[in-house]
């Protein structure tokens, strides 16, 4: 009876503090302000999947409890999209297909920063397509949120795997 409890006991996931500051992060109308990415649902999703493209790389870089909250921080990106879509009103017969499509979206990031962190393309360029998909209003929009995206960059590097594990976020 035991080992048939433990089948539905569902693990609780270890990187729940860490997505939700990220979510945070992302609500910073600072984005939408000083950055002027469009304050929409893509536009949140946008600035959402590059600070989770940032975070994600720097656990990968962590020990192995970094790396298993790197797992854990796509999963809870997965439940959080289906959870607003089904709020949203999406239905089952396409959920599958529109949460891997998000999920595609974060990963497409997460390629494009790793280049742009490891120094093979700038900053400004990757910024251009993860935050505004090449709509960029204005030069001093596109220098703000790749100052605040450096910072953010770099502070992540200043934390610990600990901290960051436990969501204490630049």
């Amino acid at each position: 009876m035991k080992s048939l409890m433990r089948l539905f006991r569902s693990e609780p996931n270890i990187a729940e503090p860490l997505y939700a500051e990220v979510v945070a992060k992302a609500r910073s109308p600072h984005w939408y302000v000083a950055g002027r990415v469009p304050d929409t649902m893509e536009g949140r999703f946008s600035v959402l999947a590059t600070l989770l493209a940032l975070t994600d790389l720097r656990l990968e870089t962590g020990g192995d409890e970094a790396r298993k909250a790197s797992v854990g921080l796509a999963e809870a990106f997965v439940h959080d999209m289906d959870s607003q879509l089904r709020q949203d009103g999406v239905g089952d017969p396409v959920m599958g297909k529109r949460v891997g499509s998000l999920v595609g979206a974060l990963g497409g990031r997460l390629g494009a920063w790793r280049k742009a962190t490891g120094g093979e393309e700038s900053w400004e360029a990757v910024a251009g397509r993860s935050l505004y998909r090449e709509n960029i209003p204005s030069d001093e929009s596109l220098a703000h949120s790749v100052d605040e995206l450096k910072r953010y960059w770099h502070a992540l590097q200043g934390r610990s795997d600990e901290a960051l594990i436990g969501g204490v976020l630049p």
